[in-house]
């Protein structure tokens, strides 16, 4: 909220109540008591107790200072900042201010201006001066302290035992006082909740509440992560009650107003690993073409809004996967049992079937409910094994679904080539794959294959997500788009800049289409600059969210898109099954869910994916500098992914790693960064380290707890 004078409209007694506090605060020029806030703002008695309310939720949120003496202040006026502290692990912070605030950027706070506040608080500043670019301040007051419990590793000493926290910028250590830690032996990874962070002590008192056990252990390391971002893992008794109370298998009731599709042959396609079966595809090759038949699970029939498995689902929003475990958005009972379309079990669906012409092109599309029964579990590579490698014994298993597959195969190309040409844009960056050992040990970081069983069933869940977003969109039947706006055209000047320096032909659009971004990865493809440009061309992109607000979805030139194929294990898919279904007989007069409550979803389910994300990335940096551990030494090829001022960074060929290569390992020269190039510089000798360039490494050092891992040029690359 904004804390000047400007633009803010009325300030008589018909304003909103925060407005008339504010703005009594801003006539009287000075601090005051809540008393004489009240007065000058014309409070009336039956609205005392709401506007105390209002002022402590305006200190909350920084927008006043509740200063010693009682008094209430305006920030603006006293050269104070509000916002978040973040600390580095060297000892410095930055307060990231509050929207609203006088000054918008970054607060550098000294090792000596935290004045006892930790990382995550919720601080005011006062502001003490510039330091080069940036403003210098000094924590002036801890508003709020949300954090009450840290993960790390349980120390005993010879008279005292603590936690060390396992996030490096939290830095204290929480004392554990006799009998309060949990058994936890010395080294050991706990769980330790904070009694006492009083501003006197410098280091808090608490008491282990869960020990996760040794830190070498893959699965130890997975439940730091879920502590850590706060993953509801454990599933309500409710939730439990209500899953064990629902049938093994579908019953007659369940067959009520269905179309019984048992005798199609539907298959699924997935990983070696996977578990939850959302989606089962069929293709049929008719006269006049082609029909594709998706069929979805039906997890809303078994899971009611409001219920207690529902409530709990969208506590999670989502599914978090990790090497070797899944943090489930359902009860295992339902997502890899009653709801997943296994092999040789009837189950309910929601069908999509959509009629394509010989080229590709759609004609028409239907949707219903349906019960199913899974003709056969294929994996991508036996899928492959099938179509591009023409394994004799692979075909000779295969040979009652070998025309299905051929025709899958046909179709998907059909509309793979049909999204090209309307500016669909197919990044073209590797991802990596986790190669576990039988007892669950890390033997490999690998790039993930991607072959033509994963296009397959790519194109297939994207036609069956526009088919009904075009369906819900065209009927105006409020729902929740999964939408990508275009990117910022600040980014795509940067990069058509540095396209130019590195020697790619590029124009600046007039207007940014995604034909546009197409095209500029076609014209790389193939060249030495293919990874660069999929690199920096990406970054330049806009996150895709969850709205109700149809604004099209950019990186597929879509004008409508949803989520609909996953709701297993992603919440915004039940809300579009729910919407979907309530709608099959005609568009209901009253919405399922109103225009507020999905802006309200989209929201708190955009925030819950990045949070998974996060997770997952995490997850994975962790698995990386414990797999490069006992490589130090070693010498590998890779390719430049990054730069910055203190050096770049590089991504290993033969696994796939990422780490840095100091600039005070680099003697030859002084180097200086061009941000908008994407390169380093030497300032002598004019030598340039580029994103995309292939440098030679070794590994210099690998650092665990920070999860940093330096590499240094061999003699080859830095003579």
């Amino acid at each position: 909220m904004r804390t000047s004078a400007k633009g803010r409209g009325r300030r008589g007694p018909g304003a909103p109540l925060e407005d008339r506090l504010i703005s009594a605060l801003e006539t009287a020029g000075r601090p005051l008591f809540r008393r004489e806030i009240l007065h000058l703002a014309h409070v009336r008695p039956e609205d005392r107790a709401a506007a105390r309310k209002a002022l402590s939720g305006l200190v909350r949120r920084g927008a006043l200072l509740l200063m010693k003496g009682r008094r209430y202040g305006l920030p603006h006026l006293m050269d104070l900042v509000a916002g978040r502290l973040s600390v580095h692990p060297d000892g410095f912070g930055f307060v990231i201010p509050d929207p609203g605030q006088k000054v918008t950027e970054d607060l550098f706070i000294p090792p000596k201006g935290l004045k006892g506040a930790v990382h995550g608080d919720r601080v005011v500043a006062r502001v003490e001066g510039r330091r080069g670019k940036r403003f210098e301040a000094s924590i002036l007051r801890v508003v709020e302290r949300p954090l009450d419990r840290v993960i790390g590793t349980f120390r005993r000493g010879r008279n005292v035992a603590a936690v060390i926290p396992e996030d490096d910028r939290l830095l204290f250590e929480v004392i554990i006082p006799p009998g309060a830690d949990g058994g936890a032996r010395p080294g050991e990874v706990v769980v330790a909740e904070i009694a006492d962070f009083s501003p006197e002590h410098r280091n808090p008192e608490g008491r282990v509440t869960e020990v996760l056990g040794d830190p070498a252990d893959l699965a130890v390391q997975t439940r730091i992560v879920i502590h850590k971002y706060e993953l509801p893992h454990d599933f309500s008794p409710a939730a439990r009650d209500q899953a064990e109370a629902l049938p093994d298998a579908v019953t007659r009731d369940d067959l009520a107003g269905r179309k019984d599709l048992r005798e199609l042959p539907l298959v699924t396609i997935d990983g070696a690993d996977a578990r939850d079966f959302d989606d089962a595809v069929c293709v049929r090759k008719t006269r006049t073409g082609y029909t594709l038949t998706v069929a979805i699970a039906d997890v809303g029939h078994y899971v009611p809004a409001g219920s207690p498995l529902d409530e709990d689902a969208l506590a999670r929003g989502t599914s978090v996967y990790f090497p070797g475990a899944v943090v489930p958005m359902l009860p295992e009972s339902l997502s890899n049992h009653l709801c997943s379309l296994v092999p040789g079990q009837d189950r309910l669906a929601m069908a999509v079937e959509i009629a394509y012409d010989r080229a590709g092109r759609p004609r028409w599309s239907r949707f219903f409910k349906a019960v199913i029964r899974s003709h056969r579990r294929f994996t991508y590579t036996e899928v492959k094994e099938v179509l591009v490698d023409r394994d004799p014994a692979a075909v000779a298993r295969n040979r009652e679904h070998l025309d299905h597959l051929e025709w899958m195969a046909e179709l998907a190309g059909h509309l793979s080539r049909r999204r090209r040409r309307r500016g669909s844009i197919d990044f073209d960056l590797p991802e990596p794959a986790v190669v576990l050992g039988l007892r669950g040990e890390l033997e490999a970081i690998v790039r993930r294959e991607r072959n033509l069983a994963h296009q397959i069933i790519e194109e297939f869940m994207i036609a069956a997500n526009e088919a009904v977003a075009a369906h819900l969109a065209e009927r105006r039947i409020p729902v929740l788009y999964r939408v990508h706006e275009e990117p910022d055209r600040a980014k795509v000047r940067d990069f058509v800049e540095f396209a130019r320096s590195a020697g790619l032909d590029v124009a600046a659009p007039e207007e940014l289409t995604p034909r546009w971004f197409q095209e500029v990865l076609a014209r790389a493809e193939g060249t030495p600059q293919e990874y660069v440009v999929n690199a920096v061309l990406l970054r330049s992109m806009q996150q895709a969210v969850y709205s109700p607000v149809n604004s099209g979805h950019f990186g597929l030139a879509s004008p409508a898109y949803l989520h609909f194929t996953s709701p297993i294990r992603r919440y915004p898919d039940l809300v579009v099954h729910r919407v979907l279904k309530a709608n099959l007989r005609g568009t209901r007069k009253r919405p399922v869910y109103g225009e507020d409550r999905l802006e309200e979803l989209g929201r708190a389910l955009s925030a819950r994916e990045r949070t998974a994300l996060e997770a997952e990335r995490e997850m994975l940096d962790r698995l990386k500098v414990r797999f490069m551990e006992g490589r130090v030494g070693e010498v590998f090829e890779g390719v430049v992914s990054g730069v910055a001022s203190f050096g770049f960074f590089v991504e290993l060929r033969d696994v796939f790693v990422e780490g840095a290569v100091r600039l005070v390992d680099l003697a030859d020269d002084y180097y200086v960064l061009e941000e908008n190039r994407h390169r380093l510089v030497g300032k002598r000798t004019g030598r340039t380290f580029q994103i995309g360039q292939v440098v030679r490494v070794s590994v210099k050092a690998v650092n665990v707890a920070r999860r940093h891992i330096n590499f240094e040029l061999v003699p080859d690359d830095a003579s």
